[in-house]
């Protein structure tokens, strides 16, 4: 007879089958156990009133209260104590030292000499003594460049660049101050992406609890319940994604502003612009009163100058010496007091190619900083041009967010309506949500760029700050 191998393993292997099948059956004639609710939504932290008294708030580390500041005030504490601006103030000082000793070198200079010479024992002729053992002389110098035309030209040169430093540090201040601009439109559009990331939770969580509720009352399914939380647990995490941005741009216009915790946007500045004709047909002349544009003309004008004394490496000296004497005890030599005058003359003959070496080099860097004033000029005009456009299309973009908004909006009430009557599903919903939510989210993008392109045209123009 051929019997089948391992009879009992076989019959406990179905037993086991059967029993896996039995659990579904189980688990299909008990009543379904909806979901554990989730935690509710934390209250949103991002709604801005106007305070009275002073501009800045005092922060509270231990809540997590940034302080604000309004526009202005961000701006002007940004220019006066951001140490940028403090660095390049320091070079103002460095160019003034510099003026300092280079006239100080064609002015009269005023010294005082003093000898007292010991020997061992006097000079002298019988009872003439020509040389005392104890001489004590003194002198007072005064001595000035007559004619100095390289160093009279270095004093003029100082001054230019004390001038290019004081442009420099106009410029490192329109810098910073356009950075903390730009920072504090962050800040606020930031803020507006976590208003618009939390009012999509929440709908989101009304929605949830609808579906739990039904499933409660035995009319829901756990499926659409499940998919609800499903959506409330990633909109949850797109808020704080949102609000860690949010602390990000606060702590950096926090360390523009000098403050050592993170500040929060108080109000929100409006830009007017002017009209496009009017200041493209003068562009040429717009973009001469920026700083930057200020700064490369200082430069170019200080490297002309440089390269124009060269000739004057070539000219002679003449430096003029004054002194009063005084020698105790005196001689027949050198009497108690007398004085002496001396004209040094010197004219630089060869030298080896030195001061024809100095002129390429001053030459070079002519033509380097007119090159880089071309270039800055051409792309001062580009920027004009494209912040316009930028201004134009942001706006439109801006319009078409609010309309999309708008109608996601209804649409997600129309959706949310219809799924309460039967005639749309749990998905729809869902979808219409994350519609929503997108929309909201490009409103607030399309606001800020709104303001980065007004800002980035009254920068371009010159006009800010």
């Amino acid at each position: 007879m051929n019997r089948r191998p391992f009879p009992r393993l076989a019959l406990l292997a179905r037993l086991g089958l059967l029993a896996m099948l039995a659990l579904p059956v189980q688990a299909l004639a008990q009543p379904p156990q909806p979901p554990p609710p989730p935690a509710p939504p934390p209250q949103p932290d991002v709604q801005q009133t106007h305070l009275p008294g002073d501009s800045v708030q005092a922060a509270s580390p231990v809540a997590g209260v940034p302080a604000r500041i309004s526009f202005d005030e961000a701006v002007k504490r940004a220019v006066a104590q951001n140490p940028s601006v403090l660095v390049a103030a320091a070079n103002i000082l460095s160019a003034q030292g510099l003026l300092r000793q280079a006239r100080a070198a064609v002015l009269p200079n005023v010294a005082v000499t003093g000898t007292n010479v010991t020997l061992d024992d006097s000079r002298g002729l019988g009872d003439q003594v020509f040389t005392p053992q104890n001489t004590f002389s003194a002198g007072i110098g005064v001595a000035m460049p007559l004619f100095a035309p390289a160093q009279w030209a270095e004093r003029v040169q100082a001054l230019d660049a004390q001038h290019v430093a004081e442009a420099s540090t106009e410029e490192v201040k329109r810098q910073i101050a356009v950075a903390t601009a730009q920072a504090y439109l962050s800040v606020i559009a930031a803020r507006r992406v976590v208003e618009s990331q939390v009012r999509a939770r929440d709908t989101a969580y009304a929605f949830y609890e609808y579906a739990d509720n039904r499933l409660k009352a035995g009319a829901g399914s756990k499926l659409t319940a499940l998919q609800a939380q499903l959506t409330v647990s990633a909109d949850e995490a797109l808020v704080e994604i949102a609000r860690l941005a949010l602390y990000r741009s606060q702590e950096a216009l926090g360390v523009l502003v000098t403050e050592d915790v993170p500040v929060d946007a108080q109000d929100e500045p409006v830009f007017e612009i002017p009209e496009e004709t009017a200041t493209l047909s003068t562009v040429d002349q717009t973009v001469q009163l920026r700083t930057d544009i200020k700064l490369a003309n200082l430069q170019v004008f200080a490297a002309q100058r440089i390269v124009s004394d060269s000739w004057k490496d070539w000219l002679p000296s003449v430096t003029g010496l004054f002194q009063p004497l005084f020698q105790d005890p005196g001689s027949v030599v050198a009497p108690r007091t007398s004085w002496r005058a001396l004209l040094t003359f010197g004219v630089p003959v060869f030298d080896a190619g030195t001061r024809r070496g100095a002129k390429e080099i001053r030459q070079a860097s002519l033509q380097q900083s007119q090159a880089a004033l071309s270039g800055q000029v051409r792309e001062a005009r580009s920027e004009v041009r494209r912040a316009y456009e930028s201004v134009r299309r942001s706006e439109r973009v801006l319009l078409s967010s609010r309309a999309a908004s708008l109608q996601a909006s209804q649409v997600l009430d129309i959706t949310t309506f219809s799924f309460r009557a039967g005639a749309a599903t749990n998905l729809d919903v869902i979808d219409a949500q994350r519609r929503s939510r997108d929309a909201d989210t490009a409103v607030a993008v399309a606001e800020d760029a709104v303001r980065q392109s007004r800002l980035d045209l009254l920068t371009a123009l010159g006009r800010f700050p």
